[in-house]
């Protein structure tokens, strides 16, 4: 995900990617564990990306609570 795709998403969009981006994670972790993931730079990719959306909405809420 690009970070100017994330900044047009709302506080509550946000709020609902986080979540499901650390789902997929748990998923890919348990998958990964088990052997089923064979390309972990998925997860990475993945935490990056929640990293990235937790980043804008805290940067979001900061400027709605001033």
């Amino acid at each position: 995900m690009k970070i100017a795709d994330i900044r047009k998403l709302s506080t509550a969009e946000l709020t609902t990617e986080s979540t499901k981006l650390r789902a997929e994670i748990a998923e890919l972790k348990r998958r990964l564990s088990m052997g089923e993931v064979q390309n972990v730079r998925v997860i990475r990719g993945k935490r990056k990306d929640l990293a990235r959306v937790l980043t804008v909405l805290g940067e979001q809420l900061a400027k709605e609570n001033m």
